[in-house]
């Protein structure tokens, strides 16, 4: 489904959003320098998720040029805060982008590219990624309220600590912690931690980030995970293609990390071909699929930046919120 003011049944004068087809946005490059080469694009992609240097050129460095202009406007935005307020400058406060969107939308590729560009700006900025991943529920936490079927779901993550990682981050703290997460053994890794210490750009990459929080019907208000963010992306996808795409990694996934004996999903190497594509459209029908439909695409609207894929995994369409 192309993301466009229809289909938010407003026309395009009301809409939101200014789009972009692919030509028109692959324009916007201007002169932003191409840094990363065929082989530094095997190492960023995902599993299942090809894209090229013709999809960076034509996406990802006009979005960086981007970027660089709302960087910039920021950090000018909050020197002259802190002038109003008569305050001693401390320094430069972090840019926080978050990126979200459905399980196999190919949100890693993106926020590994994006990352590699933006550190490779000529001031050569201090840039930082951090996945969702590592804040959700361990496991045995997960089972004992019985939601490990409701994984990936918002209430199978730890939201406050989240809320108060990006806080410790925005306040310009040292040395927070964020928890690993191991896609190996489907779990939060006990005791390991990655550590920001004051980047000047977070990319946060999350199934979830852009969803309002469950607010208490006593105490003060929560604020939400995209309080926190300066830049917002969403990366949409028809629905069947992204299904094609879960069940089309779950099947590469048999023949790479679920041979591994410490797998969580050791099971699914050595099943047939049927039973494994049963599985996985179970998975994404029963799990994916509602998630998806209930709690990640109707956030798709607060973002400030909508990148369409197409069935062939690239950007068909760019949406940008106007100012």
């Amino acid at each position: 489904m192309i993301f466009d003011g229809r289909t938010t049944g407003l026309d395009d004068d009301l809409s939101p959003y200014r789009i972009f087809s692919r030509a028109e946005w692959a324009a916007l490059r201007a002169d932003t320098p191409m840094t990363l080469t065929g082989d530094d694009l095997v190492k960023l992609q995902s599993l299942n998720d090809p894209i090229s240097l013709e999809e960076v050129v034509a996406i990802y460095l006009p979005l960086s040029r981007l970027l660089s202009l709302y960087v910039a406007a920021t950090q000018g935005l909050f020197k002259a805060t802190q002038r109003f307020l008569l305050a001693e400058p401390d320094g430069k406060v972090p840019y926080v982008i978050g990126l979200a969107g459905s399980v196999s939308a190919g949100k890693s590729t993106s926020a590994r590219v994006l990352k590699a560009l933006l550190s490779r700006w000529p001031n050569t900025p201090k840039v930082e990624l951090v996945t969702t991943d590592g804040f959700l529920l361990a496991n045995a936490e997960l089972e004992a309220q019985g939601l490990m079927s409701r994984k990936g779901f918002p209430e199978s993550y730890d939201t406050m600590a989240l809320i108060r990682f990006l806080s410790d981050v925005k306040a310009g703290k040292r040395h927070v912690e964020a928890p690993v997460y191991s896609h190996l053994v489907y779990d939060v890794v006990p005791g390991e931690h990655i550590e920001i210490d004051r980047p000047d750009i977070l990319i946060v990459e999350g199934l979830n980030v852009l969803l309002p929080s469950h607010q208490p019907k006593t105490a003060n208000p929560l604020p939400f995970v995209s309080d926190f963010f300066d830049f917002s992306i969403y990366l949409d996808a028809n629905e069947d293609d992204l299904e094609n795409w879960y069940v089309s990694r779950f099947m590469r996934l048999r023949e790479t990390a679920f041979r591994d004996p410490l797998s969580y999903f050791r099971k699914y190497a050595d099943i047939s071909d049927k039973e494994a594509t049963e599985i996985a459209l179970s998975l994404w029908n029963g799990i994916n699929l509602p998630n998806l439909e209930e709690n990640i695409l109707p956030t798709r609207a607060r973002a400030d930046l909508v990148l369409t894929k197409g069935g062939n995994h690239q950007i068909k369409q760019v949406a940008l919120r106007k100012l």
